[in-house]
């Protein structure tokens, strides 16, 4: 096998880095976080690993790198490193689905009984040293609809129908739902409105994409039902927030759990922080101890893929942005 030239774009002291090591002895390996740092190698450079980097750095680079052929993105997302010349390219670009999947499934499922089991209420009671004894819900029987039924979608199907719940899933293919154990029903995107009025939880595992940017706005809000709780692990600009902020100071639905925002961090004085109906974490519900490490495990297999001339995994396309 021929020598392959690699450039690392990140911060050179990120800890995770050092797992390059189990490449092939053969691969030239350049890491920088500005574009001086590749101007001797990026000539040579066939593959290009975009670190949790910026895309003005990645559209610095890429006119100097004439026989480039690949490049992964460390996230599952790609809307934030895409360009117009990559997207144009015969350049394939892969990325780090699944390995966030888990860890943003289980995320779903604590929201899921974060409200039927009211814990805000049992945590607001226990420090005022009340004795509160009230109702709660089953998961079980409880229908959760999943917008966009990817790895992340199929995730939270498999641990939802552990609890006993239905699953309706929301696709772009029209795959038939016998062919999916964990799925009671499914719908292509046209038929949304219908997921959203019936279900108790809606997941929304969608990217953002011109196609999904205000997917859920204030009439998809307005048909789901008064109970019913909206969960977004996917991307905050997917779901219109002011339509949501009225949705929850109204009480169109339930409440809402959120792990992406319009803007993040989340600005101070935000209504989201003083919502009751509202759980809420910081863009980490996926931060396990080894996240990183998940996304370099995926990213060493496909450069052995790509080194030995095998099919890459997580080959995105660039024309839809997932």
């Amino acid at each position: 096998m021929r020598p392959l030239t690699l450039l690392v774009l990140a911060d050179p002291a990120q800890r995770c880095l050092a797992m390059l090591e189990r490449l092939p002895e053969d691969a030239g390996i350049v890491v920088g976080d500005c574009a001086e740092a590749f101007q001797a190698a990026a000539p040579e450079a066939e593959a290009i690993l975009f670190w949790f980097s910026r895309r003005e750095l990645l559209e610095a680079v890429w006119p100097t790198t004439p026989g480039l052929r690949w490049v992964h993105c460390s996230s599952a997302g790609v809307e934030h490193m895409l360009f117009p010349e990559l997207i144009e390219s015969d350049v394939v670009l892969t990325n780090s689905r699944g390995a966030f999947s888990p860890a943003l499934a289980e995320f779903v499922i604590a929201a899921v009984l974060f409200f039927a089991k009211d814990l805000r209420r049992m945590v607001r009671s226990q420090a005022a040293g009340i004795w509160d004894c009230f109702d709660i819900e089953e998961a079980a029987g409880r229908a959760l609809g999943i917008v966009g039924y990817g790895d992340i979608g199929r995730a939270v199907a498999a641990r939802a129908r552990a609890l006993g719940m239905r699953v309706l899933a929301v696709r772009r293919r029209p795959e038939p739902a016998g062919d999916d154990p964990l799925v009671e029903a499914a719908y292509l995107v046209e038929a949304l409105s219908k997921v959203l009025s019936v279900s108790d939880y809606i997941v929304v595992c969608v990217p953002l994409t011109p196609a999904t940017l205000g997917l859920i706005g204030e009439a998809e809000l307005r048909l789901m039902k008064s109970s019913a709780v909206l969960i977004n692990v996917g991307r905050g600009p997917v779901v219109d927030e002011g339509a949501l902020v009225r949705a929850l100071e109204e009480g169109w639905i339930r409440g809402a759990a959120l792990d992406v925002f319009d803007q993040e961090p989340l600005p101070a004085g935000h209504p989201f922080y003083r919502f009751e109906n509202v759980l809420l974490s910081a863009h980490c519900a996926d931060r396990t101890p080894d996240w990183q490490d998940r996304a370099m495990e995926l990213f060493i297999e496909n450069f052995h893929r790509f080194h030995r001339g095998a099919p890459l995994h997580n080959v995105v396309d660039k024309q839809l942005g997932y």
